[in-house]
């Protein structure tokens, strides 16, 4: 699944290209949006918080509009230039279709959440999340009040938890508790929370502000270097040369994401049997 980092610079490309554009055509292919015609509406902008997508309308004489999508495991949007198209193949995968009065196109694939929402309801879909360290209203310390109380929960688990601090995937999550030195599973009470959460805003912010330098977490930029941990299976450790260790996850279990940690400079509890 795309971190929040991901959506974010998604969203910022389709910001470039298609912002103040006029719909000209749409077509959403849900069976709840079926019927919905956006010709006319001006594209605001495109907003995130965590790993979802709000694209804002304007459309004369009537209030606001957004459309909600999520990327989820498979999903993307692309846009193309005038007179392109997909290709034939990917026809059974668009779930929405914005055609705009420039030529220009939008195309959302394998979106397994796509909703049109008034955009004073917004708070209707993301509401629940917590804090996003990538959104103008960032609260650390509302971050840090919601990850410490859940202080018997597994750090990897809560960090997971987007309704304690919204935009971390596995890669990040895995990748934090190795700066930071704990074992995965070591229960959050035991965890520099602050310290943490402060880390992570760096992190993210830098993958998103640094050209080239997208989830890159090691500062080096060259395949099997890019990250201390995530992926890094069996190979060792970069700074100890322990091998790296990794869990499988176990489906439907929110709590048991794939996890990948050194045993020597992550030190704390095992995973569980």
């Amino acid at each position: 699944m795309p971190e929040g980092d991901t959506v974010y610079l998604l969203a910022r490309r389709l910001n470039a290209r298609l912002r103040g554009q006029v719909v000209r055509r749409s077509d959403l292919r849900v069976p709840q949006h079926a019927t919905a015609d956006l010709s006319g509406a001006t594209l605001v902008k495109t907003d995130t918080h965590g790993k979802h997508l709000l694209t804002r309308f304007t459309v004369p004489d009537q209030p606001g509009i957004t459309l909600h999508t999520h990327l989820r495991m498979d999903g993307s949007w692309t846009v193309l230039n005038p007179g392109k198209q997909l290709p034939r193949r990917l026809t059974p995968d668009i779930r929405v279709l914005l055609d705009f009065e420039n030529g220009l196109s939008a195309a959302g694939l394998k979106l397994p959440v796509v909703e049109l929402i008034p955009t004073d309801r917004e708070k209707d879909v993301v509401g629940h999340l917590g804090p996003d360290p990538l959104r103008a209203d960032w609260d650390a310390d509302e971050a840090v009040r919601r990850l410490v109380g859940d202080h018997e929960r597994p750090l990897a688990a809560t960090l997971l938890d987007q309704t304690r601090m919204a935009g971390l995937g596995n890669l990040w999550v895995n990748e934090l508790c190795f700066l930071r030195g704990h074992s995965p599973w070591t229960p959050v009470r035991e965890v520099d929370i602050p310290a943490l959460v402060t880390l992570a805003v760096r992190l993210l912010r830098f993958s998103v502000n640094t050209p080239g330098a997208a989830q890159v977490t090691t500062g080096n930029t060259r395949p099997g270097q890019q990250h201390w941990v995530a992926g890094r299976a069996g190979q060792p450790c970069l700074r100890c040369r322990t091998r790296i260790q990794v869990v499988a996850e176990v489906s439907g279990d929110p709590e048991r994401r794939r996890t990948w940690w050194c045993p020597h400079c992550q030190p704390g509890p095992p995973p569980p049997a």
